[in-house]
């Protein structure tokens, strides 16, 4: 087991599936940290795409998690912080796709 600490390079990507999607930019982000569970099981590195919805005030209401790569081993630090992401006020029930990258540095 190591006991170092482990930094995470956590890029989030909007993913445009819509042209209103397009102006969708968080004006605050929460950064995941790496989860803990990833370093006992010696994963060094992972992928979760997520579907926000906003509501018109501009918070997230929702997180869904679309896929992940190793399977569930980042999904509830990407959940915690993605649901502290504001956005822009603008209509309710707007959603965007974020892809986190997660990488040992």
């Amino acid at each position: 087991m190591r006991t170092t600490t482990l930094g995470i390079a956590a890029t989030a990507a909007l993913l445009v599936s819509f042209a209103a999607a397009a102006q969708l930019h968080p004006v605050s982000k929460v950064d995941p940290e790496f989860p803990r569970e990833a370093q006992l099981a010696s994963v060094d590195k992972g992928r979760v795409k997520a579907r926000l919805t906003i509501d018109a005030a501009g918070e997230v209401t929702r997180v869904d998690i679309v896929e992940s790569n190793p399977r569930r081993v980042f999904d509830r630090a990407v959940t915690r912080s993605l649901s502290q992401w504001r956005y822009e006020k603008g209509a309710d029930g707007r959603t965007v796709d974020v892809d986190l990258d997660f990488k040992v540095q």
